[in-house]
């Protein structure tokens, strides 16, 4: 298989995805919750499996009360996980071992988040949700 810049495969369809809980994957700070250092550190053992992408469960903003899946910001770190820096670093280090990177994404369920407040109260936005 060709590296993360051959558009020649459909690589979405031959890829080898590891779905990656990161709470429970690799924790970097020894206090119990796996985070993005721990997932960058461990990126050799991702690439040694012949894994090709990340499947990466949300690592965004959120209070949490469905384990990340309520974000309440699609631009920001949640402290659990580190910061916009390790995501960074996860990134690139993955990139650097031709492992793509695929952020969850699931953009209806953002109650918490100011995009949805705003189109609740209205105007140009009220469209936005449904």
């Amino acid at each position: 298989m060709g590296g993360i810049n051959d558009d020649s495969r459909a690589w979405w369809k031959e890829a080898t995805v590891y779905q990656m809980y990161p709470r429970s994957f690799a924790d970097s700070d020894g206090e119990g919750v796996g985070d993005l250092a721990g997932l960058a550190a461990r990126a050799d053992y991702l690439a040694d499996l012949g894994v090709d992408a990340v499947w990466l469960n949300p690592v965004y903003e959120s209070p949490m009360a469905d384990n990340g899946y309520d974000v309440a910001d699609y631009r920001a770190i949640n402290d659990t996980f580190g910061t916009m820096a390790d995501w960074r670093r996860v990134r690139d280090a993955l990139h650097e071992r031709d492992i793509r990177l695929v952020m969850d994404f699931v953009p209806n369920h953002t109650d918490e988040h100011e995009w949805f407040e705003a189109s609740r109260r209205g105007g140009r936005t009220a469209d936005w949700y449904h």
